[in-house]
């Protein structure tokens, strides 16, 4: 997901994402935790788009 794409969303939509991705990462952790090699990667990825729509929150917010 690019920033172009998370600054077209809605303030609501971002916050249903941010919830979703805190959702996805809990998972995620469970399963590098159990030793599955492929979580870590898409860990990785996740953590970096949920800053990205934690910046752009933050930036609407203020605005």
């Amino acid at each position: 997901m690019t920033v172009t794409e998370i600054r077209d969303l809605a303030v609501d939509e971002l916050r249903q994402r941010e919830k979703d991705m805190d959702d996805q990462m809990f998972r995620l952790r469970i399963q590098k935790s159990m030793g599955q090699v492929e979580a870590a990667p898409k860990l990785k990825q996740l953590r970096r788009d949920l800053a990205r729509i934690k910046t752009v929150l933050r930036e609407k917010e203020t605005a």
